[in-house]
């Protein structure tokens, strides 16, 4: 079977980047005049583009046109890490970690090893995790406004399996799941590989008497044109925008979902990061709500434990969908996890996150005063926007050159138009680092001369 005609277009731009025969900085041509050049549709010429930006090789700019992007930055969902330079500071993903750590896990490591059965923690658990390990997370769930039964809870190896999991029992290829047009990257890697058709949904619009977050009335709109499976939503301390959704829009969202019967899908991953939350939206529509989460952002990243807590009709399929996958959580980290859920450990690391997190972002508000800075007073993330003249792959680049990785705007971009936007992610350097980094940082960017 021939390929499509447009792939040779992708393809000849492809290489003609790659070689450096179009070098980064190259405004291309718009869609009309490429659809005119090359004798296609404009839909096809939109396609093209499309493919290039999903390869990272170009990036639109609303307003401005398609430009060759700068590649030596850190970028995209799945970027190098190397940098030109020795690092100073890695700004583009969050890992963080407490003093102490280690040894909390030799000790919890020495008790594993002192207690009962030890033989027992290279079994196989089945599938979802042992109902005594479901209900120490049950009851954890609790203290976030999660009342399930053990049984409707899914041990999983992260949160990201757990999302996979859930996506895998709700949709099929080709159904719609809603999204925010900026949000957790690792949702458009899972919509890739499930055939889903992302649909975004716009922020509220600035300035208005609406609180942040995503413009509901939009959200409706979708939900009646349109045949939506399941609604993402990260309602609390939201990434990377730190939106925390007050109680009349969780009602107003469930109360959309209900209308128009989508699933919705809770990301609580950065909850505990909000002191005093709303109920989240499984207490308001549980009948319909699938919350997701872990233990890598509250206690380590490479703690791959996380869970799901559903509706009680969705838990058979989702236990054979978490079996096809990758069975769940090994039972060593399960009973690692759930020790340090019950002796405390989790909540006094939280209460340490929640902490530091705050210092860290008084430190950004300082150093970065006067710069549009979004962000949630006591999380780990600060979006900040750049000027027009000031292209986030340019910056990204030129920041690599000081030893900084930040993460841009199209990482977090489900739709075609990609804000002029950094995030940084602020727990890897020590916090007495940090004001000197994001001074650098500053100052990297101001040097950028207007065009």
């Amino acid at each position: 079977m021939r390929p499509p005609a447009y792939k040779a277009v992708v393809d000849e731009y492809a290489a003609a980047i790659r070689s450096g025969a179009l070098p980064p900085g190259t405004r291309l041509p718009t869609h009309r005049e490429l659809a005119r050049e090359r004798r296609v549709a404009l839909a096809t010429a939109t396609r093209v583009y499309a493919e290039l930006a999903a390869a990272g090789l170009v990036v639109g700019e609303q307003g401005r046109g398609t430009f060759v992007r700068v590649r030596t930055g850190y970028d995209g969902i799945e970027p190098s890490r190397a940098l030109p330079v020795p690092r100073v500071a890695d700004l583009s993903f969050n890992q963080p970690l407490a003093p102490g750590q280690g040894d909390d896990l030799r000790h919890a490591m020495r008790a594993l090893a002192a207690s009962g059965d030890a033989e027992a923690l290279l079994r196989q658990d089945p599938p979802g995790g042992h109902r005594h390990d479901r209900a120490v997370v049950a009851t954890y769930l609790l203290d976030r406004g999660v009342d399930t039964a053990p049984e409707n809870v899914l041990l999983t190896s992260g949160a990201q399996q757990a999302l996979d999991c859930v996506l895998r029992t709700l949709t099929r290829p080709g159904d719609v799941l809603a999204v925010d047009a900026l949000g957790y990257p690792g949702i458009k890697l899972l919509a890739a590989a499930h055939g889903l058709d992302l649909a975004p949904v716009p922020a509220s619009p600035p300035n208005s008497a609406t609180p942040a977050g995503p413009d509901l009335d939009a959200l409706d709109r979708l939900c009646r044109a349109r045949r939506v499976r399941a609604v993402y939503a990260i309602p609390t301390v939201h990434n990377p925008l730190g939106w925390v959704l007050d109680r009349r829009q969780r009602e107003r969202l469930t109360a959309i979902a209900g209308a128009h019967d989508c699933v919705i899908v809770e990301d609580g991953t950065y909850a505990f990061l909000e002191p005093a939350p709303p109920p989240p939206l499984y207490a308001l529509a549980p009948e319909r709500t699938c919350y997701v989460a872990g233990l890598s952002k509250n206690v380590a990243p490479g703690l791959r434990f996380g869970f799901a807590a559903l509706p009680k009709h969705l838990v058979r399929p989702a236990t054979s969908a978490l079996r096809a996958a990758a069975w769940g959580s090994p039972g060593l980290v399960t009973a690692l996890a759930t020790g340090w859920i019950t002796d405390g450990t989790v909540a006094r690391l939280e209460r340490h996150r929640r902490e530091d997190a705050a210092a860290r972002q008084d430190i950004a508000r300082t150093e970065l005063a006067g710069m549009d800075v979004t962000a949630h007073p006591s999380s780990y993330v600060v979006w900040l926007g750049l000027e027009p003249h000031q292209r986030p792959d340019h910056v990204a680049d030129l920041l690599a050159r000081e030893g900084i990785l930040v993460s841009t705007a199209d990482a977090f971009a489900t739709g075609p138009h990609t804000p002029h936007a950094l995030r940084l992610a602020l727990a890897n350097p020590p916090r007495h680092e940090l004001a000197d980094v994001l001074r650098r940082l500053r100052k990297a960017i101001e040097s950028i001369p207007p065009m």
